[in-house]
């Protein structure tokens, strides 16, 4: 008889999408189940710009100083372009938008490649005791019984089958998705718009570009593809493009040295491949993000170009958004409708982001990495309360100072010397308060909390909540777990008016466990 083990939630794919949504449902005490196919983590590197959003995200769970170990430096966090590697006339410009990244975040993103942060993620995930974490395991189907999701996981070594009951299925399992095929939910847009062959390779390259050291190094016409830094010393990716039909995905290894000491500009560069993997760029998005209980996350719901480094981390803001949502059902302290809300938020972020890559990939100049995009994701759903006119999510590119409204994520300033405001963010909402007496606010906190409502009064003082530019009149801030504004308050009755309308549209119903 096939065993049937029990949890809440069942999470598809291991990668770092799917260890980032682990995480979080362990920190909100979320019992889980993780399988995914590979023994190991990934040995290639993949995707390896974590953006600054994605950092706080990590900040948040108590990763961020790990992921920043096992990158690179943040002096190596340029971006190179010239015709070569030698190139005299080789420009270097930094990441960010038109501010020092200092100035609005406290982690402000780096490179730390893919098959070096899946193990730090791994680490992490497994040490939370709501996590069973299972590699080797391969999801090969699901079925809905009673309300019930039943899923089969085989054991990819031995053929051991086995059956997972759960509340809630998240395919956290990649572009090429099968929980999102079993589901009939189809993507939308455009395929091959790149074709790259992805050559990892050793080479005594930092000695030679110590005065030019960078995260990616762009080549300019007549030169073709671009290098990727692992280590910045030994170790390399060099991005070779080549059309469909060609025999680039045949390439011998010393074919492949050959395209690299070409493309480098360094005629005897001793050159060591060590793999190779061919890909695909696509441009898609998924029709919908959700259905019958199972929900699409990461690349799994959107194929992003990797022109801009921002796929990755869509996918770590989408785990981010989903994870208390689905806590806060799982507890009982809010309704499925609640659930609605994360395509209506996230689903245009990503379709944005789709479009931004694209037109980077089309450019025939370059393009500049953003690491502050992510940082202006706004919110609008039946989660946000706002008076604005635009009902649709989205990204605000407005520059700094950033502002506190409804839908946007809480802006950073240093409360003290390493405590930010975004540090005050934890698993339940947090009401931030200006400097004003709160025992009010903290007396309506008691009166939620035996409604089944948990808050938190934050008062920071007046200067720190001025620093977060709120509009005029606002005496308070109503933060969400993930850290995005639900509110801004002009007093306590205001805020009784939004938490009443909130328990009627979610259902929140009982006390917080």
């Amino acid at each position: 008889m096939t065993k049937l083990e029990h949890t809440e939630v069942l999470v598809v794919g291991g990668g770092p999408v799917g260890l980032t949504m682990s995480i979080l449902l362990s920190r909100y005490g979320i019992d889980h189940i993780l399988v995914e196919r590979r023994n190991e983590t990934s040995t290639h590197p993949k995707a390896r710009g974590v953006s600054a959003r994605s950092m706080e995200i990590f900040r948040r769970c108590g990763v961020a100083e790990d992921v920043a170990r096992a990158g690179l430096p943040a002096s190596h966090v340029s971006f190179y372009r010239g015709s070569s590697l030698v190139d005299p006339d080789f420009v270097r410009a930094s990441p960010g938008g038109d501010t020092e990244l200092d100035a609005v975040t406290p982690t402000p993103g780096l490179i730390c490649a893919q098959n070096e942060l899946e193990p730090v993620l791994l680490t992490h995930a497994k040490a939370r005791g709501e996590a069973r974490i299972a590699f080797g395991s391969r999801h090969i189907g699901v079925d809905e019984r009673a309300g019930v999701l039943i899923s089969t996981i085989e054991d990819v070594n031995t053929g051991d089958v086995r059956q997972v009951s759960s509340r809630f299925v998240v395919a956290c399992d990649g572009i090429g998705s099968a929980t999102r095929a079993r589901v009939g939910i189809a993507m939308k847009g455009t395929s091959g718009l790149g074709r790259y062959l992805s050559i990892r390779f050793k080479a005594p390259l930092g000695r030679l570009l110590a005065d030019r050291l960078s995260a990616s190094y762009f080549l300019t016409p007549p030169a073709v593809g671009g290098f990727m830094a692992i280590d910045n010393d030994v170790e390399w990716i060099y991005q070779y493009p080549y059309t469909e039909g060609s025999d680039a995905e045949r390439l011998s290894d010393e074919e492949c040295a050959a395209l690299i000491r070409t493309a480098a500009g360094i005629g005897g560069l001793d050159v060591e491949v060590i793999d190779t993997m061919a890909w695909r760029m696509d441009a898609l998005l998924a029709e919908s993000y959700c259905r019958g209980g199972i929900f699409l996350v990461g690349d799994a719901a959107h194929a992003i170009p990797p022109t801009g480094g921002h796929g990755m981390n869509t996918g770590i803001g989408d785990a981010d958004n989903l994870a208390w949502k689905m806590a806060a059902v799982i507890r009982g302290e809010a309704g499925p409708a609640l659930l609605d809300t994360y395509e209506v938020e996230r689903r245009p972020i990503a379709e944005q982001i789709i479009d931004i890559s694209s037109r980077n990939s089309r450019a025939a100049g370059g393009y500049r990495i953003d690491d502050q995009l992510l940082l202006g994701t706004r919110y609008r759903s039946a989660a946000v309360q706002t008076d604005s006119t635009d009902g649709t999510s989205g990204l605000d590119r407005s520059k700094p100072p950033f502002r506190a409204d409804p839908g946007k994520r809480l802006p950073h300033t240093w409360l003290r010397p390493e405590v930010s405001t975004l540090d005050l963010v934890g698993c339940n909402a947090i009401v931030v308060v200006n400097g004003e007496d709160s025992t009010e606010w903290n007396a309506l906190a008691n009166v939620a909390q035996r409604e089944g409502i948990s808050i938190r009064i934050e008062n920071i003082g007046d200067e720190s909540f001025g620093a977060l530019c709120p509009k005029p009149g606002v005496s308070g801030i109503l933060v969400r777990p993930d850290g995005h504004i639900a509110a801004c308050f002009t007093g306590i009755p205001a805020l009784i008016e939004f938490l009443e309308a909130a328990c009627r549209m979610f259902g929140s119903a009982s006390r917080d466990q």
